[in-house]
């Protein structure tokens, strides 16, 4: 098999008005779509830009908070010049920076649009036992023990926002106290009921006050009620976890989580989940619950737009991280200009060879300042670095207030006048200017301690992946896609190097590369050395990764070099309107949307591909392969720039 190295194409970005909700993103690509006249550079590669969607889902009346704002502040666009944008974007990383320069099919590349509209990339998640998690059933789980239907309807919303501020202790008040008209001992019970289930940490009782019932409800056991939902009210022979499929659109899984725990008034921390999944798409994936009704969040599905709960059962478990078999996906590549043998040589060589397993763009962020190099610095010991990369102003596309909050900081060094210019303060520069205004400057390992650990351990785990992806491209250079003497294999979890006699046994399917670590081993030929000499040019011993904060201590793991995809089906489609949906949904079918009509003869041609990749391999990496594109946005938007010149 012959490897291929990575051509510069130009690309196209064609995007309708329709399709954009923010005027400098509108005059951007007017200019761009003037600039296509001139352009006949050959072949290209479009890609959509993400545009924002109008969706507000977690928006609601009168329950504006200091959160909600700064989701908003977050989802905004900053003016600015739109004419400068190409520009900006010329300081962000292109793939060759993150080491991906390899293909492993001589086919052709052809143009394509990924990601047009976010409907026309759908993930489902496929669990440890195999089973693809479909939407498909919103009816709830029987159980004689569930509240009424009028549980959700007989408070008025004046009486759930002080029900609200009294569990969130947002005021003074002890109790909150609630007429009962039409006084019978059915509406009473159905009154607690709702305090009860609606309002976890909160007791009632019944009270006379001058002739007329109360409902009183009341702290039960101060604030830890709140973290813990309530035991006393849980039937013993159901479940203690709520199983449903979370189906959602243009949301990300912790964003669609603190949704759900917002509106169901609870910790976000009682959800579990087998992975993460993208914010610009359709996904379906199983979320699990501690004791949240199936009928409770069913009522869910009224108030919540791009979202929908279904398939409830009941089970003693939660869900572990990393728990699953992979993804499904179905992807759809709209106005494609490959002839059908391309097309055809493209989809045969993914499913019959693969793709290189390489770690996409989106672990290495898309700033001036990758996220990769604050990883080197934390394994440097290098905190002040790891402070100024983090803080310092840099060239590129960002939001007004963190520019001007950058600038104040390279200005004063001072984290009050820094923070004081950044209304969004749960972004990483603001935890980490709130840690230094906790700690002071001579402690910066404590005051980078206060951003959460996950993000932290995001600059480590980036730098392992630069390493891999710039040593897994050294390795196909070097040995091309046949498994060779030195190479390692896994048997059962344990790495082993091929020997001389054993090479046939093996393909380049078999072969693993390590991330860097204390407990891997490397290969016994050049790429080992190679890992060594990468390391020592950025000042770290591959001898000793092992760091004297435990947190940052890296054991290192093994990934396969070539992932090949299971279940590829594709075909091409023709069609005219380019907002027409071109598959149905698992929501289309619930709802009973009938198939698109589509012209045989259309305007435009559509690659539709469907896929299953195990966990944590990227479907851009498999779409690059198929497109041979630059997945970059500083690629995408610079060859936009060149147009204009």
């Amino acid at each position: 098999m012959e490897t291929v190295e990575m051509n510069s194409v130009s690309l196209k970005r064609p995007c309708s008005e329709d399709d954009v909700d923010n005027a400098d993103e509108i005059k951007r690509q007017k200019i761009l779509e003037k600039s296509k006249a001139g352009n006949d550079s050959g072949q290209s590669i479009e890609t959509a830009t993400e545009q924002p969607v109008d969706m507000k889902s977690e928006i609601i009346p009168n329950e504006e908070s200091e959160e909600q704002e700064e989701e908003e502040l977050e989802d905004s666009d900053e003016d600015g010049d739109p004419e400068s944008f190409a520009d900006m974007m010329k300081h962000g990383l292109t793939e060759s920076d993150v080491g991906i320069t390899k293909f492993v099919s001589p086919h052709k590349g052809f143009s394509g649009i990924l990601k047009e509209r976010y409907s026309d990339f759908v993930v489902h998640e496929i669990g440890k036992d195999g089973r693809v998690s479909h939407l498909d059933d919103f009816s709830v789980p029987v159980d004689d023990e569930d509240p009424s239907e009028e549980t959700f309807t007989v408070l008025s919303d004046e009486d759930k926002q002080r029900l609200e501020e009294l569990q969130l202790f947002k005021n003074k008040e002890t109790s909150v106290a609630i007429e009962v008209i039409e006084d019978t001992k059915e509406k009473r019970t159905i009154i607690h009921q709702a305090v009860k289930s609606l309002f976890p940490g909160l007791e009632t009782k019944t009270e006379d006050r001058d002739g007329k019932k109360y409902i009183i409800a009341y702290h039960a056991a101060g604030k830890k009620a709140l973290a813990n939902p309530r035991k006393h009210s849980w039937p013993k022979s159901r479940g203690s976890y709520c199983h449903f499929v979370l189906y959602k659109e243009n949301k990300d899984t912790m964003d669609a989580i603190n949704v759900l725990s917002k509106f169901l008034r609870v910790k976000p921390n009682i959800f579990s989940y087998m992975g993460t999944k993208d914010k610009r798409a359709i996904t379906v994936q199983e979320i699990a619950v501690l004791r949240i009704t199936a009928q409770r969040l069913a009522h869910l599905n009224k108030c919540l737009m791009n979202f929908k709960l279904g398939n409830f059962s009941y089970k003693n478990h939660p869900l572990k991280l990393g728990e699953l078999q992979g993804n499904h996906f179905t992807v759809v590549l709209r106005n494609i200009t490959g002839t059908d043998d391309q097309i055809e040589q493209a989809m045969h060589s993914l499913r019959e060879i693969g793709f290189i397993n390489y770690y996409g763009m989106q672990r290495f962020g898309t700033t001036a300042v990758p996220t990769y190099q604050i990883g080197r610095a934390i394994l440097q010991n290098n905190w002040n670095e790891v402070m100024d990369l983090i803080l310092k102003p840099r060239p590129g596309a960002e939001k007004g207030y963190l520019v001007k909050c950058r600038e104040e900081w390279a200005k004063t060094k001072d984290p009050a006048a820094a923070l004081k210019k950044l209304p969004v303060k749960r972004c990483v520069e603001g935890q980490l200017l709130r840690g230094l205004l906790k700690y002071g400057m001579k402690n910066i390992i404590s005051a980078f301690g206060i951003i959460p650990r996950n993000n932290r351990l995001m600059y480590i785990h980036s730098y392992q992946s630069y390493v891999w992806n710039n040593m897994v491209s050294k390795r196909i250079e070097e040995y091309g896609l046949r498994a060779v003497p030195g190479d390692l294999i896994l048997k059962g979890a344990t790495a082993v190097h091929i020997e001389e006699g054993d090479v046939d046994n093996y393909t380049i399917h078999d072969v693993v590369m390590p991330l860097p670590g204390f407990d891997v081993i490397y290969p016994k030929h050049k790429i080992g050395e190679a890992y060594k000499e990468m390391l020592v040019a950025d000042n770290l011993d591959i001898n000793n990764m092992r760091h004297k904060i435990r947190d940052y201590s890296l054991s290192g793991a093994y990934r396969k070099i070539i992932i090949r995809p299971q279940n590829v089906n594709w075909e091409v489609v023709a069609y005219d309107d380019p907002k027409i949906p071109l598959f149905t949904t698992d929501l289309d079918k619930l709802e009973g949307k009938p198939l698109p009509v589509l012209p045989t003869d259309g305007k435009f041609r559509a690659l539709k591909m469907e896929f299953s990749l195990p966990p944590s391999t990227y479907a851009t990496m498999a779409i690059r392969e198929v497109l041979k594109m630059d997945t970059s946005i500083k690629n995408q938007t610079q060859l936009n720039t060149t147009w204009l010149r």
